[in-house]
């Protein structure tokens, strides 16, 4: 494995500059995931709130500020993965239902890229996270997404699209997580110092 060590005087500015361009990373799904949101909700005809109720359906208990920085990373980095999956299962299991095709009228061809762009910014995101985290090379899986809800949603068409309307939410939900997250550890280099220490403890 390549050693990843830097001189003394730039490593802090690496650590720094990995957060602040994840946080970017993290502010462009945050946009691009209320694009999608607005544009879905107004083509089905779904109000807004629908589902609001509903429990989370990432199982990665949600980030808080009593966790130190690669604890928080890590509940983030899992639970984009589980995003990612969900949002691939969605596009497969609406595409198969529904029909989407890109090429079909310009309508479908907005709401297809808006999606395929949504779900490869939160495979950026995650990829930047894990960079961040040192994921590659320590404990960090994902655990299975929630693949079971998107098998109830067979009942009807309505109900698969409530439940595509919930992923949107969800990653929606973890992108401004996310962007919390990242700007709160851009800001604090004392707390990327600790992180980089912990990171190299683990490796060794």
């Amino acid at each position: 494995m390549a050693d990843r060590r830097t001189s003394g005087g730039s490593e802090p500015q690496f650590g720094k500059m990995s957060a602040v361009r994840a946080a970017s990373i993290g502010r462009l799904l945050k946009r691009e995931c209320w694009s999608l949101l607005d544009f879905y909700s107004k083509r089905e005809n779904l109000p807004a709130d629908v589902g609001g109720a509903d429990p989370r359906l990432v199982s990665v208990p949600p980030p808080s500020s009593q966790l130190d920085s690669r604890d928080q990373l890590w509940r983030l980095h899992v639970a984009l993965l589980q995003c990612r999956s969900l949002m691939e299962s969605a596009i497969a299991k609406e595409d198969e239902e529904l029909g989407v095709d890109q090429d079909q009228d310009q309508d479908q061809g907005e709401y297809a890229s808006l999606r395929s762009t949504v779900k490869e910014r939160l495979k950026l995101l995650a990829f930047c996270v894990s960079e961040l985290l040192g994921a590659g090379d320590g404990p960090a899986v994902a655990t299975p997404a929630s693949s079971d809800s998107l098998e109830r949603a067979d009942g009807s068409l309505f109900e698969l699209k409530l439940l595509v309307l919930r992923i949107f939410k969800e990653v929606d939900y973890w992108a401004k997580t996310a962007v919390a997250i990242l700007q709160t550890l851009s800001k604090e280099p004392a707390r990327n110092t600790r992180l980089r220490r912990s990171i190299r403890s683990t490796r060794r």
